[in-house]
């Protein structure tokens, strides 16, 4: 099974404003699709934009193959330079 790592939306829809989860997840499922687990959150709505994810979860599946979408891997690197 191949894992990616990448958001998936949840919040409000009817007014607009969403916040994410970041997951790992299997390559083949949709954005919203069952998650294998939790890493995190990012929360773009709010000022400053909050994104929290656990290192260890997350380092623990890029050493399982694990591959992160681009904009996940944006937020980390952010998060990394703090």
């Amino acid at each position: 099974m191949e894992v990616k790592i990448r958001l998936q939306r949840a919040g409000q829809a009817a007014k607009g404003r969403y916040n994410y989860r970041v997951v790992a997840i299997s390559k083949s499922r949709s954005r919203d699709g069952k998650h294998v687990e939790i890493l995190g959150h990012y929360d773009p709505a709010k000022k400053p934009a909050v994104f929290a994810i656990d290192q260890e979860k997350l380092n623990k599946w890029l050493e399982s193959g694990a591959i992160m979408s681009n904009t996940v891997r944006t937020l980390v690197k952010k998060e990394n330079k703090k």
